[in-house]
């Protein structure tokens, strides 16, 4: 049987590079069906009433897996960040950015090979705000135990079956003792009861981004709260070529939403220009999670043979205008597939 995965095109220039990456899967050989949800200002202009419809979600939680592209989020007025909402409404609590140095992508460092798992349901970003007098907002930072352990176990679990060898939890428990300080409790109970098996440190958040900037490469697993979590993924992203090459995932116990990182580039939509390659990467992910939960090997084969398309691609020189290159973004799609 094949698998059925929602698809949120979301907008900007988010269906375009979401029917590039369609487009690779289906000729890979991915087993695929699709079926197409909106979310986002998409939403809204087909008239939904809602920026996450409850159709939406009813289809995420039925089918269990979906592919979505970048929606817009309006700075400083405007609806709520439609990843937040989708987060906290299918409690997708761990988002997963692995960053790692791409063959054909020159940047000041070789050989970077991290992942960021971020807790994604708590802390500063979960967007609680009032105002409690005109004049004065308060922003709510909220740690619970759980979210803590779950995040933490999650983190060191995903270590051991990637192999990975050490977890570093960057946090500000030097002043928020609190609530950084409960990210740091449950996740020393994680490693000295479950996985003492997986090398642990802990640093605090800017003396981090400096070791960061000097050698990635001393970083493995990298666990965050949810705020430090956007963060450090998007300056890890920067040491391997920038957003458009870096994947991402949030999972849960009952989903997961494989997405681009990067945002919906609304000057550029519509003009065919914007770089697929961060859903394509979000898709193979996608692929070896069905593989391994679902043990279909013809995920995996059609994951292996999109990741090496796609790497002999950018060694030809095949790339985009924001690697260099010239290519649109189907230009680049049928770059991989003719690699494929």
């Amino acid at each position: 049987m094949d698998h059925t995965i929602v698809l949120l095109p979301g907008d900007g220039i988010g269906p375009e590079v979401t029917d590039a990456v369609v487009h690779v899967l289906e000729r890979a050989g991915a087993p695929f069906v699709y079926t197409t949800r909106l979310a986002g200002q998409a939403a809204v202009d087909a008239g939904k009433g809602d920026t996450l419809p409850e159709e939406t979600l009813q289809a995420i939680r039925e089918h269990r897996l979906a592919l979505k592209g970048p929606c817009t989020t309006p700075i400083g007025k405007g609806f709520s960040s439609v990843n937040v909402g989708l987060r906290k409404r299918l409690n997708l609590y761990a988002a997963v950015r692995p960053v790692r140095s791409l063959p054909g992508v020159s940047t000041r460092f070789d050989g970077v090979d991290l992942v960021v798992v971020r807790e994604n349901t708590e802390g500063l970003y979960a967007g609680i705000e009032n105002e409690i007098v005109d004049g004065v907002i308060v922003s709510m930072k909220v740690a619970t135990r759980a979210a803590c352990h779950r995040i933490a176990h999650w983190a060191f679990r995903y270590a051991n079956q990637k192999r990975r060898a050490k977890v570093s939890l960057f946090h500000k428990a030097n002043i928020m003792k609190m609530s950084d300080g409960l990210l740091l409790e449950e996740a020393r109970k994680v490693h000295a009861i479950d996985y003492s098996n997986i090398a642990y440190e802990e640093l605090i958040i800017d003396a981090a981004h400096m070791k960061l900037v000097q050698d990635p490469s001393r970083f493995d697993i990298i666990l965050c709260e949810n705020l430090y979590g956007d963060i450090v993924s998007d300056l890890c992203a920067g040491l391997v070529g920038g957003l458009g090459v870096c994947p991402g995932a949030n999972f849960g116990d009952d989903a997961a939403v494989f997405e681009a990182v990067h945002g919906s580039a609304p000057d550029i939509a519509g003009k065919k220009l914007a770089n697929p390659l961060a859903l394509l990467m979000s898709a193979v992910m996608l692929l070896r999670h069905v593989s391994d939960s679902r043990a279909d090997a013809r995920c995996a084969v059609a994951a292996e043979r999109i990741e090496a398309a796609y790497g002999k691609a950018l060694v030809d020189g095949a790339t985009t205008r924001d690697l260099g290159g010239t290519l649109g973004t189907f230009e680049f799609a049928d770059a991989v597939v003719q690699r494929l």
